[in-house]
């Protein structure tokens, strides 16, 4: 079993362990994302987060990838047609193995228009929650046979 680190204790911390050809694919989304305007980086479930009005981007380097994520990604793939979408909601992520890049001017523009969707649109945690509340909760395939069962049907 793997022992997990404990998190940065901040994104330059976080940038700092990073080893390999992550490391300059991060330094150079990191500085793209700070240039394109107003949003705070913070460490965040064990990566770097970017807010304003809500969780806007992530930057998370793996073992053999680096991730470039959105939370309303699924809006932004006409900038980039590499994003790919992921899990509920409008997240999606680009996916970089070594030899790929994202050029600064496509990451700022990438990241102006995920912080111009939360000024706009608000907080996307808000509406996966609004999502979660008013969805109908829908029966397990399982739960139905055992019901089915006990009533007889």
């Amino acid at each position: 079993m793997m022992k997990k680190s404990p998190p940065a204790a901040n994104p330059d911390a976080y940038v700092a362990a990073i080893t390999g050809w992550q490391r300059p694919c991060v330094e150079s989304l990191r500085a793209a994302v700070r240039s394109a305007g107003d949003v705070e980086e913070v460490v965040k479930w064990g990566h770097l987060v970017y807010l304003s009005n809500g969780p806007v981007l992530l930057i998370r380097a793996e073992g053999h990838r680096v991730l470039f994520g959105f939370w309303r990604g699924k809006r932004l793939l006409s900038i980039d047609e590499r994003l790919k979408a992921s899990g509920k909601y409008e997240l999606a992520n680009l996916e970089l193995r070594e030899g790929m890049t994202v050029s600064p001017a496509i990451a700022r523009r990438l990241a102006k228009e995920a912080v111009a969707l939360n000024k706009s649109i608000g907080n996307p945690q808000d509406d996966a929650k609004s999502k979660s509340k008013s969805a109908p909760r829908k029966k397990s395939a399982k739960r139905a046979r055992r019901i089915s069962r006990k009533s007889g049907m």
